[in-house]
């Protein structure tokens, strides 16, 4: 397959960030020598070829994969053995990611439905050094000692984290829509690009039910699937750059959004966070969230102005999506509803969206106790599962 040319789209994706110490133990600055990890990821459209995409971005050291494989899920770390595929990088099974670099492996033949889970198994014989990842990945990694890459069960694999490393796209060619398979041109997918309110959190662990899966669930079910990639960062801001909740999402925004492949529209779905880390500095909840910068209501409208523009230069369509509600929360003071407010209108009534997705409107003045994942700010998998059903489709 390595010889072949193919036009391939995401078809699951997730933002790397630096090693650091995370919102739960996990093992990115220690990294990796002689261990295997094993990761489960869901795919929002299927299709008949596939290849797996992995950043060093954030590393000191080459990476060297001694092996790599994918093969379907069974549940766990449990693979299907007979689905078990190889992947190589110019036909070489041992492979070197350079330190600042991302790299995408051969493609290799791989049928895959919309909604499919596959598992991405990669030996790393030699240390790694720190590791580039994604903190909150609301799913299991697990690791083993030695090389089981080819491991059908899931007997070696003890150790387990709650982090991705290192993989940050699956990319699918011969994608199928409508249920028919065909050669996957087709440039449809959407970034959602955001915080923690994309990235899930506050949603059950290991059931992809953060917003994105809700949204590419109703698309499924609606005959039209298309590629719905989580571009969310936990804690991520959209003017301040922080070494554990990932660089501003202005600056991230070129390599998480714009060289997606197969992406044709963007719902960008950020600031509260800047917002709301200006009001808790004194007495914060997040201990570790420094640095503490005071953002204006007109700093994160001209981070959105930025990005929007640039988007539309690439020829993607631009969907400006409204600050949840944060009403009985730690970010909630007078003047965070204040900025929240300045900057849902401008949102709403500048012009600068191509259209726009008003949830706030949606999901009231304040978290339905039903939809609420307990701190006022996160929604639960029902609160999610409102956000996707709130969204009109042909606004797509």
């Amino acid at each position: 397959m390595s010889g072949q040319k193919h036009r391939w789209t995401a078809a699951w994706t997730t933002s790397p960030q630096r090693p650091g110490a995370g919102f739960a133990p996990n093992w990115s600055e220690e990294g990796f020598a002689d261990q295997t990890i094993r990761q489960v990821v869901r795919l929002s459209i299927g299709g008949e070829t596939l290849r797996i995409r992995l950043s060093n971005r954030y590393g000191t050291l080459p990476l060297r994969v001694t092996g790599l494989t994918v093969a379907v899920t069974v549940g766990g770390a449990a693979v299907k053995p007979n689905t078990l595929r190889e992947l190589t990088v110019g036909g070489n099974a041992t492979f070197t990611v350079p330190a600042g670099s991302d790299l995408a492996t051969d493609g290799v033949a791989f049928p895959a439905d919309a909604l499919d889970s596959v598992t991405v198994t990669a030996y790393l014989a030699e240390p790694s050094g720190p590791a580039t990842y994604h903190a909150q990945a609301l799913a299991t990694a697990y690791r083993a000692t030695g090389d089981h890459r080819a491991d059908p069960d899931d007997t070696a694999f003890t150790e387990t984290s709650q982090s991705w490393y290192y993989l940050v796209g699956v990319d699918v060619a011969g994608a199928q829509h409508d249920g028919i398979h065909d050669d996957g041109n087709h440039d449809d997918g959407i970034v959602v690009f955001g915080d923690s309110l994309t990235d899930g959190t506050g949603s059950t662990q290991d059931t992809n039910h953060r917003f994105p899966d809700q949204l590419s669930r109703r698309l499924v079910a609606a005959g039209m699937p298309r590629a719905v990639l989580n571009q969310g960062i936990g804690g991520n801001r959209v003017m301040v750059d922080s070494p554990w909740l990932g660089d501003r999402a202005t600056t991230r925004f070129h390599r998480d959004v714009l060289t997606q492949p197969g992406v044709n529209t963007v719902m960008i779905f950020a600031g509260i966070n800047d917002i709301g880390i200006s009001e808790v500095a004194l007495d914060s909840p997040f201990p570790v969230l420094a640095p503490f910068t005071e953002v204006s209501a007109e700093e994160v409208i001209a981070g959105h102005r930025d990005m929007a523009r640039r988007a539309r230069a690439t020829g993607l369509r631009t969907v400006g999506v409204t600050l949840l509600p944060i009403r009985g929360s730690a970010f909630s003071t007078p003047s965070s509803e204040a900025k929240r407010t300045t900057v849902n209108a401008w949102i709403h009534g500048s012009g600068e969206y191509d259209t726009v997705i008003d949830l706030a409107l949606a999901m009231g003045d304040a978290l339905d106790p039903t939809h609420d994942s307990g701190d006022h700010l996160h929604p639960n998998d029902a609160g999610y599962q409102a956000m996707a059903d709130a969204i009109d489709l042909t606004l797509l």
